[in-house]
């Protein structure tokens, strides 16, 4: 069959091919044209999948199902893998008597008469390959026919070429948009990995409902950065924000400061005292270490959780408050429920929305962020003239495991800003791989327990609050160590 002005055709598919810039949707309009130019009765389209690199996938088709498309490519002598392996075009005047494809079943099957499949290539390499056949005999190709499938193909390289390429750039454009409005509504929070920017959309998301959080992670992930983030972020952001290390504090303690309590109600209670939940009223209270709290604390801190109410300690009296409780726990904390340690309706109660943090080793990529953040704090606090850490030392660090994660790096840091004199804080400044290779080998697990401990402590200038953060246990537990091997610590 004859083409009447193939060269004024071929400019008006491409005029119009080049408008479309979505992949399917260019795919489906570019099948439409060729049939309705070629007259074809069938045809489709096999383009190189976007992961498997070696294969060829279905991406439209006209008049034709999957299965006989699976015939049609099934042996080695058919037209298509012939165009495939070959990357030459293929005409076929009379398919039924075409040598070629003797012994090709679905040539006779299908009672094809005319087939043409040309392969679809931009700068010699191979993306696909398109297929029209006719089982009409008026409507035979013929040379004139495959010239045009050739430039009409390569028409269609660029355009697929460049709608995907289109697709990528959305892609990635979508991404930094997400990273950027993250960044932005959290500043506070420092990130832009992957799992950092869907910690920030499920901020975003449920920072302004009434739902109790439970704010999951391993210690040093920066657990209460995000509640203080639910609080900034929701309609009680004028109200107060207390937040209360539950591992800290003894039971009795614990029970007053959250309830308050009644004049004369134990010994030292001098004066009524109005609890946190009190003082919290229309904001929020965070409480840290949710799992360290008793089963006498936990059946009261339920009652909050569905009245509404609190009972000061020798009252019985009981006080409305509206606050919203977020929570947070370095532990598991349903394993703590199996225990029979935590409440189960209180471990519902307190899950209505899990926020679990990743630990730093799963967002290394955000780990020169971080530096940089600290490095700014940490310099101008010292007087330090230090203006950046050298990539060899960024290397070292995103190598590292990050045992106490975000607040381990703070940590290091801040020494390495002490410790420099120059304006860049090189490897040496850090020294993570010598701290991993000074752990005991061959020691009994109390020799081991006492060795990390002591190390933490010396790595947070003694702070027991911050060495019990990140070995993940309680303040009370540190300190009980510490008095056993006589070195009490009085901070």
């Amino acid at each position: 069959m004859s083409l009447k002005n193939p060269y004024e055709s071929l400019l008006q598919i491409s005029e119009e091919i080049n408008t479309v810039h979505e992949t399917d949707a260019l795919l489906e309009r570019i099948m439409d044209l060729l049939l309705e130019t070629l007259e074809a009765e069938r045809g489709f389209i096999l383009l190189q999948g976007d992961r498997d690199r070696s294969g060829f996938e279905l991406v439209t088709a006209r008049n034709i199902s999957r299965k006989t498309i699976a015939s049609i490519r099934e042996l080695s002598t058919s037209v298509v893998n012939r165009v495939l392996e070959s990357s030459q075009a293929v005409l076929s005047l009379d398919a039924q008597t075409d040598r070629r494809f003797a012994g090709a079943e679905s040539i006779v099957v299908q009672q094809i008469k005319s087939v043409m499949c040309t392969p679809i290539k931009l700068n010699n390499h191979l993306l696909g390959a398109i297929y029209v056949d006719s089982r009409v005999a008026s409507h035979q190709f013929d040379e004139d026919s495959l010239t045009f499938l050739k430039a009409f193909a390569g028409q269609a390289a660029i355009a697929i070429h460049n709608a995907r390429l289109m697709a990528t750039l959305q892609s990635e454009n979508k991404l930094l948009k997400r990273q950027m409005n993250a960044g932005q509504l959290f500043p506070e929070i420092i990130g832009k990995s992957e799992p950092m920017v869907q910690i920030f959309e499920l901020i975003r998301d449920v920072a302004d409902s009434t739902a109790s959080v439970l704010i999951t992670g391993e210690s040093g992930t920066g657990k209460e950065l995000v509640a203080r983030a639910l609080h900034v972020h929701s309609s009680r952001r004028t109200q107060p924000f207390i937040p209360v290390f539950c591992g800290s504090l003894a039971e009795n303690l614990l029970e007053s400061e959250l309830f308050g309590h009644k004049k004369g109600a134990f010994t030292g209670a001098t004066e009524n005292k109005a609890g946190l939940f009190e003082e919290a009223h229309k904001g929020t209270v965070f409480l840290d270490e949710i799992a360290d709290i008793r089963m006498n604390v936990q059946t009261k801190l339920l009652r909050v959780l569905q009245e509404g109410e609190v009972k000061r300690v020798g009252e019985n009296q009981t006080r409305k408050v509206n606050v919203r409780i977020l929570s947070a726990t370095n532990k598991d904390l349903w394993e703590e429920v199996q225990k029979g340690t935590f409440r189960e309706d209180l471990f519902f109660r307190l899950n209505v929305i899990e926020i679990k943090m990743p630990p730093l080793r799963e967002r290394r990529e955000d780990i020169p962020l971080l530096c940089t953040h600290f490095l700014n704090i940490y310099a101008q606090k010292n007087k330090r003239n230090i203006k950046r850490i050298s990539p060899e030392a960024i290397r070292d660090l995103q190598n590292y495991h990050w045992p106490g994660n975000v607040r381990e790096l703070e940590n290091a840091v801040e020494r390495a800003v002490i410790l420099t004199r120059g304006s860049v804080i090189g490897a040496e400044h850090f020294n993570m791989r010598k701290n991993e290779a000074g752990m005991p080998i061959g020691k009994t697990l109390k020799e081991i327990n006492k060795y990390a401990l002591l190390k933490t402590l010396e790595m947070v200038n003694g702070n027991n609050t911050k060495a019990a953060e990140i070995l993940g246990v309680s303040r009370r537990w540190l300190q009980y160590q510490l008095k056993e091997w006589g070195m009490v610590r009085g901070n």
